[in-house]
């Protein structure tokens, strides 16, 4: 957690040649912009300007200039890059010229809503994630293939799990990256593979969701292979899920330690899951996950009932719930974001959850009994959700084309 100076001392000290200025655009995909250490002050007073025309879903080109100021607590040495003359990277926050917060930053979007949970509600939202992902072969000419890396299934080993090597060396470079992974295996499709993370706070769990996948495709590149976060990459096997675990801590004091906040937080979710499932499931392949290979189909919640939307596992040391739909093409700053105003809004109206689920939702005899309501079934089903949502409206800020 670096300061401003620190970082500066840092630089000069640690022969860095190159600094990476990290942002997003709305779909949370990464971009970047490097400059040389003599830029850097500018950067942290000023900020370093780019062209926003060039960015989906920001400005045209009448208003085409933002600017990128670092955030020095994020700093992180690039390990793969040389020891001499090292590569560093920042998160940045995104200004429109005139200083104030661009509307359309993500990071931004969700440290308002973190401060907005801690003003009203007195706590702190946790977050730890666990990221699915595959594995494929590259081609003669380098390209990406659709056979997988091994024919492993659940937790398997070597010599059938092909995978344990890249999953260590991604875990050595997450610890090197200042992230702490919590466990690593072989999931159950055929070059599948999973890495979960420590819980934090919600804005570095976004943090290393990005960062995360960005090793995880170096990685793979570097080994000859191709990385798939989509959510179905192969008809018939299982998808790519991005499951969130989500507990609080109390910051100010101003609820009681023996009040559980976090059935209405559950509550509060559940309300919410139809107008925002079309930021949870971006894309149309992310409907051809939900409802198949163990992914959720219903809106439900059941205590350690994989097969329900939201599972409440049991725990001896924290209380905390899983969500189990989204998938690892989301914008996790804009998902967190919309997650923490669902919990206050659970929090502020004590919204009580549905009763729990105890059947086996996977089983399609007994869904169909349950009479539950089910998640949205394809993307144009989920945008109309949240075309008309006010809620979403007001969380984001954003007009949904």
């Amino acid at each position: 957690m670096y300061t401003k100076n620190e970082v500066l001392e840092f630089i000069e000290e640690e022969d860095v040649k190159f600094i990476r200025l990290a942002f997003f655009d709305l779909t949370g995909k990464q971009k970047n912009i490097s400059i040389m250490p003599t830029e850097l002050e500018r950067a942290f007073e000023n900020g370093i300007p780019f062209d926003a025309s060039a960015i989906e879903g920001f400005e045209g080109p009448q208003k085409s200039e933002l600017y990128l100021l670092p955030d020095p607590s994020t700093l992180a040495i690039i390990p793969w890059r040389p020891a001499t003359g090292k590569v560093v990277r920042m998160f940045c926050n995104i200004f429109n010229p005139d200083g104030t917060p661009y509307l359309k930053d993500s990071r931004t979007i969700l440290q308002n809503a973190c401060h907005k949970l801690r003003e009203e509600c007195g706590i702190e939202m946790m977050i730890g994630t666990e990221v699915e992902f595959y594995l494929f072969k590259l081609n003669e000419k380098g390209e990406p293939t659709t056979e997988p890396f091994d024919k492993a299934g659940y937790m398997d080993i070597a010599p059938d799990d092909h995978g344990e090597n890249i999953r260590r060396d991604i875990c050595f470079t997450l610890e090197q990256m200042g992230i702490s992974p919590e466990a690593s295996h072989h999931e159950e499709g055929p070059g599948q593979n999973e890495i979960d993370f420590h819980y934090s706070d919600a804005l570095t769990a976004a943090d290393n969701v990005a960062t995360f996948k960005w090793i995880v495709n170096t990685k793979a590149s570097s080994n000859g292979l191709y990385a798939d976060f989509s959510p179905k990459p192969i008809a018939g096997e299982a998808g790519n899920g991005m499951h969130i675990n989500i507990s609080y801590r109390n910051i100010e004091g101003k609820i009681s330690k023996s009040e559980n906040l976090l059935p209405y937080i559950l509550g509060g979710i559940l309300k919410r899951i139809e107008e925002i499932t079309y930021y949870l499931n971006p894309t149309e392949n992310s409907y051809n996950r939900l409802g198949a290979s163990k992914a959720p189909e219903y809106i439900s919640w059941g205590k350690e009932n994989r097969s329900t939307l939201i599972r409440l596992p049991s725990s001896k040391n924290t209380q905390r719930l899983e969500l189990r739909s989204p998938d690892p093409q989301c914008n996790p700053y804009l998902v967190f974001t919309l997650l923490i105003h669902a919990a206050i809004e659970g929090i502020k109206n004590k919204i009580e959850p549905p009763a729990a689920v105890e059947e086996n939702l996977f089983d399609e005899e007994i869904s169909k009994k349950c009479t539950l309501k089910a998640l949205p079934k394809s993307l144009a089903e989920a945008k109309h959700y949240a075309q008309n949502s006010e809620f979403v409206k007001s969380t984001l800020g954003l007009v949904i084309e």
